[in-house]
């Protein structure tokens, strides 16, 4: 999109290796550079030079072939040494600028851009680097130089793109194909667009036209590995790049860090922590990813450290942010980082380009979850979750806002419908799941909750919930059971009072017919459990009516 980075010469010229013909053949210049086989060239140019027959045209085409190879390193050498020679031709050195800017040099990019002559590509390199450095004043002037050339308007559709402007891209692509049909790689750039939007079978449509004219290429089936990875599963998807894998091409060696790199997101995160470090700074999702995988294993400093000097420029890094400083937040009792997760939420979900995207939705769900603004947090998660059958995370939030909002009902159905075993464990589960229980009336199931939990701070807490709560619902019961346990563990007053209460309220429903005659038993082992002078008084009251009532106790 930058520039082919051609020599100043041109492939017109006269073309070192030419004359290199023998009587086996072997391909001319020219001819690899049709058939755009550059590890062929590269070789036939570096045998003329280290044969002593090359020249400035040598070097030029070398760095020409090792760039279009994403040798870019070479290709950067090559230039560097160009530009230090007296006939070196001036555009040199916006060749070299287009190295550093693959290379992430664009400091380096931007003072060697400047040595060229002023020239459309030399504008479409600096409309480029005012992106990088965020400058929109330069980008705004570097944008008014655009012209209607094919070159300028792809490098327009380009910042488009990188600033998550899809349809406008498509916009330009799709202008552009109407006119040259013969274009086929643009297929692949709306495809890519389709992609980001979320529209994976239409992006699989259109990659399709590139595909079958070029079913080797490396961009083209590692997208359409993607497409199946968000259609189907990670296993399809792993399918779709072993064909990657299995093509032994030089041309594709570029492409062996991103099929490692997606691998690991198509199996789950297995490898993460030997594949995907390395690869942070050469592959932008690698970081992402590596903090989604330390997410996914609890590990929340991690991730926070990997994040938390990344300044967010498109959607999905707000949103991973968010969900950082959310966790972190919520681990550490921290303020500040929820504010900042609700603000970042906020941010993406109220945002022209996502408000009416799955993602945006979520965004705004999170932020008023975290503003702990349940009923909107409804209104939005009403509206995806189609888009959720069977996504145990989503149901969890889900069940937690009809809960928040009093509908204990549907929120008890949908608790029992997650399947993960690790969010069933968790204690924000069970203690909501307790609670629904109790609103519904099914004070025992709630206790059985209890019953199978070990010994800990948190069945302590569930303790509480149910003591408290049962005894709010009138399941007084459950009630004096779980307040004569939290007596043993800890002799409070308050916990004494409870179990009064409770117990009390258990005989008169027992009086009313409410509660079985034989749970009056239960309860005078559970008053005897305390050594309160009041427990006489009540007992010898509960005693007589079972014995006029025929109760044994």
């Amino acid at each position: 999109i930058l520039s082919r980075t051609k020599p100043a010469a041109g492939p017109g010229a006269h073309i070192p290796g030419k004359d290199l013909r023998s009587k086996s053949k072997v391909p001319t210049l020219e001819e690899f550079l049709k058939e755009k086989d550059f590890t062929g060239a590269l070789t036939l140019l570096e045998f003329t030079r280290k044969s002593g027959k090359g020249n400035l045209e040598t070097d030029l085409w070398i760095a020409y072939c090792a760039f279009h190879l994403g040798e870019y390193k070479q290709a950067m050498e090559e230039y560097e040494k160009i530009t230090k020679r007296k006939d070196a031709p001036q555009d040199a050195w916006t060749f070299l600028a287009c190295c550093y800017f693959y290379l992430g040099m664009y400091k380096e990019a931007n003072e060697a851009v400047m040595k060229g002559p002023k020239n459309q590509l030399q504008n479409r390199l600096l409309f480029h680097l005012a992106h990088k450095f965020g400058d929109e004043q330069q980008l705004m002037e570097h944008h008014q130089n655009l012209e209607d050339i094919l070159e300028d308007q792809l490098s327009l559709a380009s910042i488009h793109y990188l600033r998550s402007h899809y349809q406008e891209a498509i916009d330009i692509y799709k202008r552009i194909l109407l006119d040259n049909r013969d274009f086929l790689a643009l297929n692949v750039y709306v495809a890519l667009c389709y992609y980001k939007l979320d529209y994976y079978d239409v992006s699989q449509e259109v990659l399709a036209v590139y595909l079958q004219n070029y079913p080797d290429s490396a961009t083209a089936i590692n997208l359409k590995a993607c497409n199946h990875f968000r259609l189907y599963n990670g296993k399809a998807a792993e399918a779709e790049l072993k064909n990657l894998q299995d093509m032994a091409s030089p041309s594709f060696t570029f492409a062996r860090d991103l099929i490692k790199h997606n691998l690991v997101v198509f199996r789950g995160g297995e490898g993460a922590l030997q594949v995907l470090p390395p690869l942070v700074d050469v592959i932008p999702e690698a970081r992402l990813n590596l903090v989604i995988y330390y997410l996914k294993q609890d590990d929340v400093q991690e991730a926070h450290n990997l994040i938390k000097d990344l300044e967010p420029a498109v959607p999905h890094e707000y949103i991973l942010k968010g969900v950082v400083n959310s966790a972190i937040g919520q681990e550490q009792g921290s303020r500040e980082h929820l504010k900042i997760a609700q603000q970042f939420f906020q941010l993406v979900g109220g945002s022209a380009s996502e408000c009416d995207t799955i993602p945006g939705r979520q965004c705004m769900a999170s932020c008023f979850f975290l503003l702990k603004q349940f009923d909107d947090v409804l209104l939005y998660l009403n509206s995806i979750k189609s888009y959720f059958y069977n996504d145990d995370t989503f149901s969890f939030n889900y069940a937690q806002a009809k809960a928040a909002t009093g509908n204990f009902k549907e929120a008890e159905e949908i608790f029992l419908s997650i399947q993960n075993e690790k969010i069933k464990n968790d204690y924000i589960y069970l203690s909501w799941l307790a609670r629904c229980y109790i609103m519904n009336r099914k004070g025992r199931l709630a206790w059985e909750l209890y019953l199978k939990m070990e010994t800990s701070a948190e069945s302590f807490s569930l303790l509480q919930l149910i003591a408290n709560d049962c005894y709010k619902m009138g399941q007084f019961f459950y009630a004096a059971k779980a307040f004569d346990v939290l007596e043993k563990m800890d002799p409070n007053p308050e916990y004494w009072e409870g179990k009064r209460g409770a117990c009390v309220g258990t005989f008169q429903m027992i009086i009313a017919g409410n509660e079985p005659k034989e749970s009056v038993h239960e309860i005078l082992q559970i008053l005897r459990n305390t050594s309160n002078p009041q427990v006489e008084n009540i007992v010898r009251v509960m005693k007589n009516w079972a014995k006029e009532n025929r109760i044994p106790v």
